[in-house]
């Protein structure tokens, strides 16, 4: 486990299922997750068996984010990814979800992308992290500035949904030199 003070970052548990069927198939998520039908139970299940792979071999890695509740482990209110892991370049995509609506805008969120930020630099020995937000989703790139990602551009009709063109801001985060 990754301890930050208010929330862990965790393994997926066999439990993480049920409520990645729930998150996976809500659609008011899919236009930011890139999801265009139903996901089943046997293919959230295979998702998790894979996620029992190193990062090395699944190529992604996802954390379950639980909130610490007076010392001890709270409810999963959500699940931090690195995607398209890149060991050669020592990079990965990231994308984060706090799904549990009455959990957001509590700084949860920003701790885990902290933590995962330092985890993927001190552990996995990253060089940067990189995501991908459809513009007018300004909470999401004021919640990844919080976390010290940087703008770097913006791809024109990126992504569409609900019949219109979206553009997304890219950003990154790249590992601090070391101060000699």
């Amino acid at each position: 486990m990754i301890r930050g003070t208010s929330i862990i970052l965790r393994a997926l548990e066999p439990q993480d299922v049920d409520l990645m069927m729930i998150y996976e198939n809500d659609m008011e998520i899919w236009p930011v997750s890139g999801t265009l039908v139903p996901y089943s139970r046997y293919t959230i299940e295979q998702y998790y068996i894979n996620a029992m792979q190193d990062i090395y071999s699944a190529k992604q890695l996802r954390l379950a984010i639980e909130v610490i509740k007076e010392a001890h482990r709270g409810p999963t209110i959500g699940y931090v990814d690195l995607y398209e892991f890149d060991a050669q370049q020592r990079r990965a995509g990231v994308g984060i979800l706090v799904a549990d609506k009455k959990e957001r805008r509590k700084g949860y969120a920003t701790e885990a992308l902290k933590l995962l930020t330092k985890y993927s630099f001190d552990t996995l020995n990253l060089h940067q992290l990189h995501c991908q937000i459809e513009n007018s989703n300004k909470h999401s790139i004021n919640l990844f500035k919080k976390a010290k990602f940087k703008e770097c551009g913006v791809i024109k009709d990126w992504i569409i949904y609900n019949g219109k063109w979206h553009d997304v801001t890219l950003m990154q985060i790249i590992r601090p030199k070391p101060v000699i």
